[in-house]
């Protein structure tokens, strides 16, 4: 435990930003008095991320000369919640329902994501047949009661339940979204008779309308809340020893934080934890630059994520599913394939293409890469860590654009033999190619599907890319952005400062936020804005006394209100934002002018003639927490606890170009083969700074790539703007 701080001590100073990611563990350390941030990266521990955790604190605070006593916040990214669902470590759990209603998780949806594959198997229930349980009772469409809950029933369940020896139980009782009683009621009864179990109820994570949806909502949460509960406090603790005593809180997959004792209850709300918080960094980067419209695109040793930013705001969906299959080629996951969650997660694509991605042959002799990755352990063959299989870092570095001796500021060697024998072996030998045409083919391959990605988040939806700026982050996403933007038209691409370690950032630059919904179901033309008026205060009161439980403190709030609605007869519906202010009747026209407009762009068309449906309300209350101080890092500079500069890149005196420390060959097909390239010191540029490819450019946590034909200019916020040459 930390000890007690002296009379008159100083008011801790330090942020700290965790995120764990599946090959590397960055973490950010930001000194809110002079805005100095720190960072540190190294290899996640796999079997406990805790501890990899811990190893990267300790790197950054004690092994940088902070008192872990000086910590004010510990924000953690981390998706250990998705990792126990796609790897199916949940806990034992067991379903109660409606009587007759028994066999909604096996029924589940009328759909399969390959129409015409009849080899296509529905998910494995999440909860078995045998652990799903009735109890007596009927609330019909308007939550009016039909046949009164039988306790009785639900003791008997109880005791059926506790022979069954299960850690957790999920609660859907028809209809409980309108009316909770019953609902609530049930889990009083079961906590009381199964004490040390964990109770999530329908009508507490997802109160709407459809019940299956509810349903599979609550199964996941009960699911993953022993597994998360006990890692969030296995975290608790080892921080604890080490004498951090800070509000401890954890990224929502929907853009806020929330704390660890939230997270323990609900932790379905953390799904997509750690990539959110890449699209925060994003955000908070693009308003710094004044640019509304962006796409992030983050790449890191097991995955890529793709998001959309337009007019600031990132999109946000609550049709998502947890442990999808991908879809082989385009990207993406398989509608219809996972477990459909309707809590609002931070709309990505992510596809399984990393650094790490595992580069393979199939049965037809065709070249293919990912979704398998070779992970921390063993890595990359390049790694030197036992890995044999070629990957995506391999074929970079046999292309020369990952240097062998300066990888991770040095502190890992890389072995180009070993990446050219892997490649040999298991790829090229077999197409009878030679390793380096192999090579680039392996990077192109994993570029395509990165380039579906992006289209699948722009053209997909209705956006041009040529009118976006690409954010490019993660340790491997630097070396792919610039190809990225050529094959797409974007005209712009900005890398951060520290890109390795900007999703950690991101978790110091979020907001607390809790999400509340209500389901309503009323035409827009017979509401009453009265009635909209007081179900959205009464939502706010609640979200406003959830954030006055939160351990960190705020320096202002905010409440964003929604309408989800559709045209009558839709089965889904579109997220319209409420401008503020009293909800009155011109609010609600302009809520359904919106909402043809919103039609518009998602669909191509709208009927200006049919009625429309306000399905749900939905509030966002935030609680503001200060930014860190100065401006974003300029630069890496390797060694532990990397510092960063304190403030702001005093600006260039016009264009200068900026000195290579040296030159080496790297493989550009665009070239016709190996040319030599200028190679940069990240943290050696200051703003105007002018880079003309081909060059590499290095820093501690990535390494950045302009090809021939481009050019790169550091930006007064530490930003390197690569553009393609006039």
């Amino acid at each position: 435990m930390s000890r007690p701080r002296g009379e008159g001590a100083r008011p801790p100073r330090y942020r700290l930003g965790v995120d764990i990611g599946g090959t590397f563990t960055d973490a950010v350390l930001v000194d809110e008095e002079t805005g100095e941030t720190r960072i540190a990266k190294l290899p996640t521990t796999p079997g406990d991320p805790s501890i990899g955790f811990m190893n990267v604190t300790r790197r950054l605070v004690t092994g940088g000369g902070v008192d872990p006593r000086d910590v004010a916040t510990i924000v953690h990214g981390t998706t250990v919640a998705t990792n126990a669902v796609i790897e199916g470590n949940v806990a034992r759990t067991a379903f109660v329902t409606t009587e007759g209603f028994r066999d909604m998780l096996e029924i589940a949806r009328q759909i399969r994501p390959s129409l015409y594959d009849l080899q296509f198997q529905k998910p494995v229930p999440l909860v078995p047949r045998q652990r799903c349980f009735e109890v007596t009772e009927r609330l019909n469409a308007t939550g009016e009661v039909l046949i009164p809950l039988d306790e009785a029933s639900v003791l008997a369940t109880a005791a059926a339940i506790r022979a069954l020896d299960v850690e957790s139980v999920a609660i859907c009782l028809l209809h409980s979204y309108i009316n909770p009683a019953h609902e609530h009621r049930v889990a009083e009864l079961l906590r009381e008779a199964l004490p040390g179990v964990a109770v999530s109820a329908s009508a507490d994570v997802a109160p709407e309308f459809r019940e299956y949806f509810r349903a599979s909502t609550a199964v996941v949460n009960a699911a993953i809340q022993p597994v998360v509960q006990r890692y969030l406090e296995g975290v608790s603790r080892r921080v604890a020893e080490d004498g951090y005593d800070a509000a401890l809180l954890v990224m929502q997959s929907g853009g806020g934080v929330m704390s660890f004792e939230q997270a323990a209850r609900r932790p379905v709300f953390m799904i997509e934890s750690g990539p959110a918080a890449g699209v925060m960094a994003t955000v908070d980067l693009a308003d710094r630059l004044a640019i509304g419209d962006v796409i992030s695109f983050d790449m890191g040793g097991t995955t890529a994520k793709v998001g959309l930013i337009r007019g600031g705001v990132p999109s946000i969906t609550k049709d998502f599913e947890v442990g999808g299959v991908a879809t082989p080629g385009i990207g993406g996951v398989a509608r219809g394939s996972g477990y459909p969650i309707r809590t609002p997660v931070i709309e990505l694509v992510e596809i399984g293409a990393g650094g790490g991605s595992i580069a393979w042959l199939d049965s037809g002799g065709i070249l293919r890469v990912g979704p398998r990755s070779a992970g921390a352990e063993p890595g990359p063959a390049c790694y030197q860590r036992g890995g044999t299989e070629p990957t995506v870092s391999d074929a970079n570095l046999v292309l020369g654009r990952l240097s062998p001796a300066r990888f991770l500021g040095g502190e890992m060697a890389l072995d180009p033999d070993l990446a050219r024998k892997a490649i040999e072996d298991r790829c090229a030998a077999l197409l009878g190619h030679d390793v380096v045409r192999t090579a680039n083919s392996i990077v192109e391959i994993a570029n395509v599907a990165m380039a579906n990605a992006l289209r699948l988040v722009s053209v997909n939806r209705g956006h041009d890319p040529r009118d976006f700026a690409l954010v490019s982050f993660g340790g491997a996403g630097p070396l792919h952005a610039n190809r990225l933007a050529a094959m797409l038209g974007i005209p712009r691409v900005i890398i951060p400062p520290a890109p390795g370690a900007f999703s950690a950032l991101g978790l110091l630059t979020t907001d607390l936020k809790h999400d509340l919904t209500r389901t309503i179901r009323l035409r827009s033309d017979g509401v009453a804005a009265e009635r909209l008026e007081a179900a959205f205060a009464e939502m706010t009161a609640h979200g406003m006394a959830e954030l006055a439980r939160e351990l960190a403190p705020t320096d202002a709030t905010e409440v964003r209100r929604y309408a989800e609605m559709r045209y009558a007869g839709q089965s889904h519906e579109l997220n319209i934002p409420l401008a503020p202010g009293p909800i009155v009747a011109s609010t609600v026209a302009r809520l359904v002018a919106d909402f043809h407009q919103a039609h518009q762009l998602a669909y191509g068309f709208h009927v200006l003639t049919e009625p429309t449906m306000i399905m749900n309300i939905r509030t966002s209350v935030i609680g503001r927490i200060r930014r860190p101080g100065g401006a974003p890092p300029e630069g890496a500079r390797p060694g532990p606890g990397t510092r960063l500069g304190p403030g702001t890149v005093a600006p260039a005196v016009g264009v200068v170009d900026a000195r290579p420390y040296g030159q080496r060959p790297v493989y550009f097909a665009e070239a016709g083969g190996f040319v030599e390239a200028g190679l940069f010191e990240r943290h050696s540029l200051v703003a105007g700074s002018r880079i003309a490819g081909p060059a590499i450019v290095e820093q501690h946590d990535s390494t950045c790539v302009v090809h021939p034909g481009y050019r790169a200019l550091a930006g007064v916020h530490g930003e390197l703007i690569i553009e393609a040459v006039a």
